[in-house]
């Protein structure tokens, strides 16, 4: 297959990498020329994912977006708030009838709605996928034994990519709940967010602990009231995910909630990063999403507040640790 990725961040060099490796002619679309030409020169995409082995012979780098798509199939690695954009770009050059596969994990700020119920809209004569699962650009790069999750409505198609895009250290699992596996990876971040302002207080592993069962409590809350297959949630782009963006050192989220944590400012902490912590963005949806639907969902109001600066981390969690007793078990 030729198959195109459309970013050149970590996730997006991260997989063109495993697509090259599966044996594939594999292009890999940076928008800017230098870096292209960068990467294309040295091997290794030094900026987003340095010190990973870029010259593998299937695995080409361009600039030209027009080039780029002349694939099978279609990766869109763009930050979520760079989707729609990307999209009129694409619907200008008649991109048609081939899968189109996100790997972002957040939602749509105008809308609501999931990136690949956004990619439905704007390209209508696509087939949409989601890529998700506990899968961090630095450890898929060094080849780590992975596993994520493959969703799509069209199964037959799906099934095609699966065995594709396989490695032995990349299994990929299918789902046709697309919906629901986007929708995890959005929240799961919010919860890392949470997760990381923890260990920038100083907390420990009883707190993350607890952060992360009470965090997958709230995806469950929130997963049934907008049709979640729970066997999502419970697995690779659920709990899976969850976990791994919560304990991390690899974790935009939980970094950028360990400034927070710490006292620090969040345009400051930005404003020095490379990479895009999603979280942040998909903290004001999800909790408006939580709001207008009823569902308690005491994090995200925590992280939201944090956020809008609001309210300081310490007096976060107390307002947490206070609130009016519950049970478990319902």
């Amino acid at each position: 297959m030729k198959l195109s990725v459309l970013g050149a961040g970590g996730w997006g060099t991260a997989v063109a990498r495993v697509l090259a490796n599966a044996g594939h002619e594999t292009v890999l679309w940076a928008r800017d020329p230098l870096q292209s030409q960068a990467i294309a020169e040295s091997g290794e995409n030094a900026k987003h994912l340095p010190g990973v082995e870029l010259s593998i012979p299937p695995l080409h780098v361009v600039s030209d977006l027009a080039a780029a798509l002349e694939a099978d199939a279609i990766f869109l690695a763009v930050p979520s708030f760079a989707v729609r954009e990307m999209l009129e770009r694409l619907a200008k050059l008649d991109v048609n009838a081939i899968p189109v596969i996100n790997l972002a994990k957040g939602l749509d700020r105008e809308t609501s709605k999931t990136l690949s119920e956004v990619v439905a809209d704007r390209l209508p004569n696509v087939i949409p996928f989601a890529l998700s699962g506990p899968s961090h650009a630095e450890e898929v790069g060094r080849d780590i034994p992975t596993a994520v999750v493959l969703a799509g409505k069209d199964l037959e198609r799906g099934e095609e990519l699966q065995r594709a895009m396989a490695t032995p250290r990349f299994r990929i699992y299918l789902s046709r709940d697309i919906r629901g596996v986007e929708l995890c990876g959005a929240v799961k971040n919010v919860i890392a967010l949470a997760s990381g302002v923890s260990d920038g207080l100083g907390y420990g592993d009883n707190s993350r602990g607890a952060l992360i069962t009470r965090g997958l409590s709230e995806l469950a809350r929130f997963g049934q009231s907008v049709g979640i297959n729970e066997a999502t949630f419970f697995g690779l782009a659920g709990l899976g995910d969850l976990v791994a963006t919560c304990t991390s050192t690899h974790s935009r989220n939980r970094f950028v909630g360990a400034r927070l944590g710490a006292g620090e400012n969040l345009e400051t902490i930005l404003s020095e990063m490379s990479g895009v912590a999603e979280g942040v963005y998909a903290t004001e949806i999800v909790w408006k999403m939580s709001r207008e639907r009823g569902i308690e969902m005491p994090i995200t109001e925590a992280v939201g507040r944090l956020l809008a600066d609001q309210v300081d981390p310490l007096r976060l969690v107390h307002e947490i640790m206070t609130r009016a007793p519950k049970r478990e078990d319902g």
